[in-house]
């Protein structure tokens, strides 16, 4: 099982980079660059994988996991890469970056736009991969889900078996919303990230949410299976856990901050 404890103090001092810039023991970075559907992702840690400083922003540049505005990411990519050398007052060199699962043919625009930026890839992963970076579990199934895509990566023994990943994501969660109330896009999407309202739009986004659990049940061996342990942005809206554990008969876990588990973890596998 993961160590609930160990990963929420992990991913509060991610959470607190993203203000607070920390000292690293070591003079080079590991970044790692999340390209997502929602939001783009730089996260710095220290050779130790102490995390160090984290920019994020909000983007519309990607479609299930595949770069359609290759302008618009390099610049949000130059724009945080810029903003992260200034806080951390050194050159970031290499980063590594991740697709998800099953869209790893697009790994070669991914790595155009973090050239583009003045970053060396060194390491290319798949994000729930990625994810139990962080997660470290040796038996149990890493849930991604994004704003375009809900991924997979089934352990054994520590060692990834199996990933899959299929086009449902937060951005479906925020169209519904969007349908529901009779608003913007991005007005349904602001009210999507308000913790508050969380309660009022589940039983509106539920649907959804169920269509997820239906993805992950569709490859799980429930015989195998010791847990399902859920991350990615969307992974944020509450009760989202008690869902996918009614829908597979699977023990789910959520840790208290799943959005930039994801990002912490490319960044771990940066190659310095």
């Amino acid at each position: 099982m993961m160590d609930m404890e160990r990963v929420n103090a992990y991913m509060a001092r991610v959470s607190a980079s993203e203000k607070t810039t920390f000292t690293p023991v070591s003079p080079q970075l590991k970044v790692g660059l999340d390209l997502g559907t929602a939001y783009i992702v730089l996260a710095a840690l220290d050779q130790e994988d102490n995390p160090i400083a984290c920019e994020k922003q909000a983007a519309s540049v990607l479609r299930d996991g595949v770069v359609v505005d290759y302008a618009g990411a390099l610049r949000i990519v130059r724009e945080l890469k810029e903003k992260l050398e200034k806080r951390v007052g050194t050159e970031l060199t290499n980063c590594a970056i991740a697709m998800p699962a099953g869209t790893e043919s697009s790994a070669r625009t991914h790595q155009y736009v973090a050239e583009g930026a003045g970053f060396e890839v060194t390491a290319v992963l798949d994000e729930p991969s990625a994810a139990n970076a962080i997660y470290q579990i040796e038996n149990g199934v890493v849930v991604d889900i994004g704003g375009g895509t809900t991924g997979l990566a089934i352990l054994r023994d520590g060692k990834v078996v199996e990933i899959e990943d299929e086009p449902t994501g937060g951005t479906h969660l925020t169209l519904v919303l969007a349908g529901n109330y009779h608003i913007p896009f991005q007005e349904a999407e602001a009210i999507k990230m308000d913790y508050a309202r969380h309660k009022e739009i589940f039983p509106i986004v539920r649907p959804v949410v169920e269509k997820m659990a239906t993805i992950v049940n569709r490859y799980v061996d429930k015989k195998e299976t010791e847990a399902i342990y859920l991350c990615g942005g969307t992974c944020c809206l509450t009760g989202i856990e008690t869902v996918f554990e009614k829908e597979t008969g699977i023990k789910t876990i959520k840790p208290a901050d799943p959005f930039l588990v994801t990002p912490a973890g490319i960044a771990k596998g940066c190659q310095l």
